[in-house]
């Protein structure tokens, strides 16, 4: 990757779906970066990139303009930086890169919570199409176990002002990440949440201790009991059953997914419920 026109602070993650996207780094870590789970920027101090070593990078790309149809603005959650800000990130994207369709980014709901509905829609105008969120659970004790940062009622309200503003949203829910304690009601809260936020996508992964679930239980604030892949299943049949959407596409499709579902809810509701009972 010598010949790569810019150098990234690594790590660097993205949505599988943004696999064909430009990165380009507006912030360093996650603004967050306190959840029990997550390893994803614990290596990183959180920080904002200088607007004009942002402009380089996109600059950088001139040569190859007209190929870059998709953005991907990371690190965790540049929904933290100023709109004026990502205004101006946004029209140098468009100018730049006159073949350019979306542009998307990982945001929190605390995040979204704090700019207008005017401010969301001038990034809406600018050209910030897509929002992926991690939800995690819809339940408010899972929640604080996790040290989320957020409660269900800052989800609702972040991810509907978000959807008022015209921006599309991909969400994600941890199937597992209450344990054996409240595998049931996060599984019913989980789905009672995104019947309220009606999202474009829905994803599901599963819990994954990348360090050792030993290592992960020292960071949890409760005793944590690990589910078995039965009952992993069982969870996701109950999410699935209490789920309520019109026209939300489906997936858990990700590498720690011991199911594979794709589909779109409801019209596929029932298809997914009898391929989980026949499991």
């Amino acid at each position: 990757m010598s010949n790569f026109p810019i150098q990234y602070h690594e790590p660097v993650f993205r949505p599988p779906s943004e696999w064909k996207s430009l990165i380009i780094q507006l912030t360093l870590g996650c603004s967050w970066n306190n959840c029990a789970f997550c390893e994803m920027y614990t290596s990183k101090q959180f920080r904002a990139r200088k607007e004009e070593d942002i402009f380089h990078d996109i600059d950088a790309f001139i040569p190859h303009a007209y190929q870059i149809r998709r953005v991907f603005l990371a690190d965790g959650d540049p929904l933290v930086l100023s709109t004026n800000r990502l205004i101006r990130i946004l029209n140098h994207l468009k100018n730049t890169f006159p073949r350019l369709q979306r542009v998307s980014a990982y945001a929190s709901p605390n995040n979204l919570i704090r700019k207008s509905i005017s401010e969301l829609e001038d990034l809406k105008n600018a050209g910030l199409n897509l929002l992926f969120v991690g939800l995690e659970s819809g339940d408010d004790e899972v929640l604080s176990m996790i040290n989320k940062g957020e409660t269900s009622k800052s989800m609702i309200e972040g991810l509907n002002k978000s959807k008022l503003a015209g921006l599309d949203s991909s969400v994600m829910i941890i199937n597992g990440v209450g344990g054996k304690q409240y595998t049931f009601q996060h599984a019913l809260n989980s789905a009672a949440i995104i019947n309220e936020i009606q999202p474009k996508y829905l994803s599901t992964l599963v819990l994954t201790a990348y360090k050792g679930m030993d290592y992960l239980k020292s960071r949890l604030n409760v005793d944590f009991t690990e589910l078995n892949e039965q009952e992993l299943v069982q969870e996701m049949r109950q999410f699935i059953e209490h789920l309520q959407l019109k026209e939300t596409i489906f997936r858990s499709d990700h590498a720690s997914n011991h199911l594979i579902l794709k589909g779109v809810l409801g019209r596929d509701k029932e298809k997914f419920i009898a391929k989980i009972d026949s499991i």
